[in-house]
């Protein structure tokens, strides 16, 4: 009876779930190899890249070594970190094989223990360059693979499409995480995205699992958005983090300072908020 009246009276997340405390998580006594999880979600503009340069960042903050990988044309990744992707090699260097060693190609951040393989537009053509490829939908994991043993986790921040080049990417993944907005038609795709993770994992990738889905852009003022999260959870139960990233100016704000809002913002919920995904995620056994 006590348990049941504790569980009744304790503070509810915006989940719905009974909010839980994530400790700060040890420190490694060594690091690697990389558990590689891809940051996926077909729909733009739901915060992928936002939750790839904070994520890292806070495990970074927390000690373990990340490589973030920008594998969209779009380069927003690489902007939000501050890093050169205009005549330096890239990523789409790496997968055409004009470079052959990572080691090249990567840039540290600003925030330490945080590295980025940087895109630019030249991406874009990847796609067709190596649709005659043998194994084409290897050729990222071989390039991780060269890397992996230097870091503890590596985020690949995914273009907003299911192409090759996510195919790629999933191919390369032990997880995947989906940043899913608060907002009915990001929602709708979240199914087609799923049932495209298992078709690589039956296909291609049989060690690749479902990490978690990650509510973002979230205003628990709009019942829209109530409504919308209330349904995720419904449908994918404990797949739906116990962490919700709010809407907020100054992510965006932090983007356009080239800054992890840990560093732009340090007093801002979102701060917190990542800080405790990445506790989460740790707890879980996501990462290290």
């Amino acid at each position: 009876m006590a348990t049941r009246a504790a569980k009744s009276s304790a503070k509810l997340g915006p989940t719905g779930r009974p909010e839980r405390f994530y400790p700060v998580p040890p420190k490694l006594d060594r690091h690697g190899p990389a558990r590689i999880i891809s940051m996926c979600n077909q729909k733009g503009g739901v915060g992928k890249t936002t939750t790839t340069i904070n994520l890292g960042a806070a495990l970074a903050r927390y000690g373990r070594r990340v490589l973030a990988v920008d594998f969209d044309p779009q380069g927003a990744l690489s902007a939000g970190l501050g890093v050169a992707a205009h005549d330096v090699p890239t990523i789409y260097d790496l997968m055409l094989g004009k470079v052959k060693d990572p080691v090249e190609v990567i840039q540290p951040s600003t925030t330490e223990g945080l590295d980025v393989i940087p895109a630019n537009i030249d991406l874009s053509a990847a796609e067709v360059h190596l649709v005659s490829e043998v194994a084409r939908e290897q050729i990222l994991a071989g390039v991780l693979r060269k890397v992996a043993d230097r870091y503890d986790v590596i985020l690949i921040d995914c273009q907003p499409s299911l192409g090759l080049l996510t195919v790629n990417a999933l191919t390369a993944s032990h997880g995947v995480l989906i940043p899913l907005a608060c907002e009915y038609f990001a929602l709708r795709g979240v199914a087609l995205l799923i049932e495209t993770v298992e078709k690589v994992r039956d296909r291609l990738n049989p060690s690749l699992e479902l990490d978690g889905i990650i509510a973002t852009m979230y205003d628990p003022r709009t019942l829209h958005a109530r409504e919308v999260l209330e349904r995720v959870v419904a449908t994918f139960d404990e797949k739906v983090l116990d962490t919700v990233i709010n809407r907020t100016v100054k992510l965006p704000d932090a983007s356009v300072a080239a800054k992890p809002i840990l560093d732009y913002a340090p007093e801002n919920a979102a701060s917190e908020a990542y800080l405790q995904l990445a506790r989460e995620l740790v707890l879980r056994g996501t990462v290290a």
